[in-house]
């Protein structure tokens, strides 16, 4: 089974629509000069099923050539204005990586994926054009979330050293649903399809690891309403004290580990 393109800006929800008009004009202002390629909506917003003052705005940058300072402090302060300025948008993450970097060989099963199948174009040639089909293969597995293990230290440092329930929040968010999509591609290729929804990742996971479910479930439960309260604290905790240790060990004896990349500059 193919895994298609999952969003497409007819998608959008009305009320994000001057969201994502204030984007790409912001982007097109911000990033010209030759310095972009193309620009793309990821998540839920082009999936249709964005919820205002809930879900966060989340794009990719592909440059022309590799980002800089310069463009990372422009990226910041690009999604940092779209928060401020939408009240619809629980803030706004912009990625950024170079055409180069997305159409190379060591990234075409997981950011090259990405772009061809997660990403809808809002400015510029469509790199998935250049790219292959993909299937929900143990390679695509493999190289999309192989390195749950890796992270599991720093994000245990992240949390700890935050002060702030907006540092806690966003941390609940970003930790949760990594877990999920990493659960989820877990058992992907017996699934033999693809989702994003995470209720639905926490659910199909839990056909193949009923022992686990419960805790996959408080993951999605939490990636979808973050919070800084003590409960989702307590599920963030069990994410990296119990629940990721073990997924990680568990990924790594299904599929290995993912290729390794060359550490920035």
């Amino acid at each position: 089974m193919l895994i298609k393109r999952e969003g497409s800006l007819s998608r959008v929800p009305v009320a994000f629509g001057p969201v994502v008009e204030a984007a790409r004009e912001r982007i097109a202002g911000m990033f010209g000069g030759g310095r972009l390629h193309s620009a793309y909506l990821y998540g839920s917003i082009p999936r249709g099923t964005a919820v205002p003052g809930v879900s966060d705005l989340d794009l990719l940058l592909a440059l022309r050539a590799e980002p800089t300072e310069a463009d990372r402090a422009d990226a910041r302060a690009l999604g940092a204005g779209l928060d401020a300025d939408f009240a619809q948008v629980d803030g706004a993450g912009v990625v950024l990586s170079s055409t180069e970097t997305l159409l190379s060989e060591l990234e075409r099963y997981d950011l090259g994926w990405f772009v061809a199948c997660l990403c809808t174009p809002l400015l510029g040639e469509d790199l998935g054009q250049k790219l292959p089909s993909y299937e929900p293969t143990s390679l695509l597995a493999r190289e999309t979330n192989g390195d749950l293990g890796q992270k599991l230290p720093p994000w245990r440092e992240r949390v700890a050293a935050a002060t702030t329930d907006v540092e806690r929040r966003a941390l609940c968010r970003f930790v949760s649903r990594k877990v999920v999509r990493t659960g989820f591609t877990l058992v992907m290729p017996r699934w033999g399809g693809w989702t994003s929804d995470l209720a639905e990742s926490a659910q199909v996971f839990g056909r193949y690891y009923p022992e686990r479910a419960e805790q996959m479930r408080e993951a999605a439960r939490v990636a979808r309403t973050p919070s800084a309260d003590r409960a989702a604290l307590g599920v963030l905790h069990m994410l990296l004290d119990d629940l990721g240790p073990w997924l990680a060990a568990e990924y790594t004896a299904v599929h290995g580990t993912k290729a390794v990349r060359p550490v920035s500059p």
